[in-house]
């Protein structure tokens, strides 16, 4: 099930259950993960990509160990919210997941977040070679925390 409705992503996922932060790019998939009470999302790593399968076999094993419920994909949009060839791809890696894991799927828009926690680095004087090394997964953290904060939001 692949949804952008907090509620649709909620009812489909078992009672509570750690969640994963994906930040789908063409070269490199950000990865980040949450405890089970969804209060703070940690970044994890950053993957190369590859074929998908690859990709699927590098991600299921990592799933599995975190007892990884759902996902949370950043959706790229363009700044006034319509979609790009970045969007069709990333739902394109969506739809391919959810086939292959059979996980619920939320797409949360992630516009901002490369931006911000690239500032967030430059803020913190890391080097330009430290920020390509940590964006990724620093991103997938940002979009995953600000789904969470959401759903905390929408829970009773």
């Amino acid at each position: 099930m692949i949804t952008s409705d907090l509620r649709a992503f909620t009812a489909a996922l078992p009672a509570g259950g750690r969640l994963a932060g994906l930040d789908v790019g063409d070269k490199r998939v950000g990865l980040a993960f949450c405890d089970a009470g969804w209060t703070i999302a940690t970044p994890a790593e950053t993957l190369q990509r590859r074929r998908f399968t690859q990709d699927v076999a590098t991600l299921k094993p990592l799933f599995e160990k975190q007892r990884i419920a759902g996902l949370v994909i950043g959706l790229p949009l363009n700044m006034d919210g319509s979609q790009s060839p970045q969007t069709q791809s990333v739902r394109t890696y969506a739809y391919n997941l959810d086939n292959a894991l059979g996980l619920p799927i939320l797409l949360w828009d992630e516009r901002w977040s490369t931006a911000a926690v690239t500032r967030a680095m430059i803020e913190a004087d890391l080097s330009r070679a430290k920020r390509a090394d940590r964006v990724d997964r620093a991103a997938a953290g940002f979009i995953l925390q600000g789904a969470i904060d959401a759903l905390a939001h929408q829970l009773p």
